[in-house]
């Protein structure tokens, strides 16, 4: 097992002697990977590591608020990517931009639709094909996951003064090229 399979890996987590009875394991713990762990050994370990932990922080607030609502992340990035579009799109389309089966898209639009989100409609320019669009409760839905992120966002902010949110918005606008 490599340092980036230990992230998540039940055994980092709890430890092999504590799931087996308090029986000890001759194999090593191994190590877990975090802003001091062996990929921090240098800056870019470091930043990549912190990257992920805020980000993962996000998406675990979402998935929170997602089961509330009924949905699952992978919902939540389909209904994303529709609302992209300005106008209906058919599911190949979806699919293209999703990097993903078309088949995929088959589950995840019966699955949407059943919840409300969006709606099939008839193609006007090929009467056998069908169009996705997003639906007003789909809408709603997605803003209301992104008022839920800028909270989780205003919050992270909170934490520092009004100079090191902007020096930190400053640095990370010049990391990501702009």
């Amino acid at each position: 097992m490599n340092a980036q399979q230990t992230v998540g890996h039940p055994d980092a987590a709890f430890g092999r002697a504590a799931r087996a009875g308090g029986a000890t394991d001759p194999r090593p713990e191994p190590t877990p990977v975090h802003a001091h762990g062996p990929a921090a050994a240098d800056a870019s370990g470091e930043f990549l590591d912190l990257v992920h932990q805020v980000l993962r922080s996000f998406r675990q607030g979402t998935a929170g608020f997602l089961d509330e609502a009924g949905t699952t992340p992978g919902q939540l990035r389909f209904l994303r990517t529709l609302a992209r579009f300005d106008t209906p799109r058919r599911s190949g389309e979806i699919a293209e931009c999703l990097c993903v089966a078309p088949r995929s898209v088959t589950s995840k639009v019966d699955a949407a639709e059943a919840a409300g989100h969006v709606r099939r409609i008839p193609d006007p320019t090929d009467r056998r094909a069908t169009l996705i669009e997003l639906t007003e409760t789909g809408r709603d839905l997605l803003s209301a996951v992104a008022t839920q992120r800028r909270e989780g966002a205003q919050d992270r902010l909170a934490r520092l003064s009004e100079p090191e949110r902007a020096e930190l918005l400053r640095l990370l606008r010049h990391v990501a090229g702009d």
